[in-house]
């Protein structure tokens, strides 16, 4: 690609967008506050990345769940699955840099985001949703969506999720999926017969890594809260760290935690 210096055809910063990009951190507090900046630049990254994770995650589900003939894309879905492992690990260790700023220059403009929070991610309930951890009453509950909002939380609702396109590959591979107990003795009959279900088990290895990190990035975040900001509420009208402690259970694929226990 030529960025400019044989051709001016296109420039590095044009390519990038970088004059949009690098003025969209608009400070609140007056007086500005130093690490406010800081602050903006963490969550505009983690929002960069959640597209990124929500871009990954949907080729992966799709290509579990294409069915045409001679096109098995089950190597595809899981090499996109091991680039979300790569970018959910640089998800938990961002919250270091979040931890330079102390809880006393955080307060100097924690008040001038209310009632902006964290919680009103909508691409980080879409990853959910997508992962299978879906809940419909958090699109009723989300405050000050746009309708744009609101339809592609609805449509993550409707469609199918990284479990149902799992199932898929499993009903493929003559693996019955009609129950739980099914699905279990399935995936256990994938993981003592890996030379005849090697990229089964591999899928399944690669959802269970997927739902550990994120795991990983709830407990690192509660944690990072805390000792931020305590027991205090939530900007976002949301319980703070109690919220986030209710959501540490949460898991994406209890069949394949479960099934550990019978291997």
């Amino acid at each position: 690609m030529d960025f400019g210096e044989q051709g001016a055809r296109l420039t590095y910063g044009g390519y990038l967008q970088l004059e949009r990009l690098l003025t969209s951190q608009r400070l609140e507090s007056d007086p500005a506050a130093h690490d406010e900046l800081l602050f903006i630049t963490i969550h505009q990254v983690y929002e960069l990345w959640f597209q990124q994770l929500l871009h990954e995650a949907t080729a992966a589900r799709d290509a579990m769940l294409d069915e045409t003939p001679g096109a098995d894309r089950l190597w595809w879905a899981q090499h996109l699955l091991q680039r979300m492992h790569v970018v959910e690990r640089v998800l938990v260790q961002q919250v270091d840099v979040l931890e330079t700023m102390t809880p006393q220059d955080f307060l100097q403009f924690r008040q001038t985001l209310a009632p902006a929070s964290g919680f009103q991610s909508v691409q980080f309930r879409e990853l959910e949703f997508l992962s299978g951890a879906k809940d419909p009453s958090f699109v009723e509950r989300f405050r000050g969506l746009t309708e744009v909002e609101r339809e592609r939380l609805r449509r993550r609702l409707a469609e199918p999720t990284l479990w149902d396109a799992f199932l898929r590959v499993l009903a493929r591979r003559g693996l019955p999926v009609g129950s739980d107990a099914e699905v279990t003795d399935s995936v256990r009959r994938a993981a003592h017969d890996r030379g005849g279900y090697a990229e089964v088990w591999a899928l399944a290895e690669a959802l269970l890594q997927h739902d550990e990190l994120a795991a990983a990035w709830r407990a690192r975040h509660v944690v990072m809260v805390e000792r931020m900001i305590g027991t205090k509420t939530g900007t976002g009208g949301s319980s703070g760290a109690d919220y986030l402690r209710s959501r540490l259970e949460l898991r994406y694929y209890p069949l394949l935690w479960e099934l550990r226990s019978h291997l």
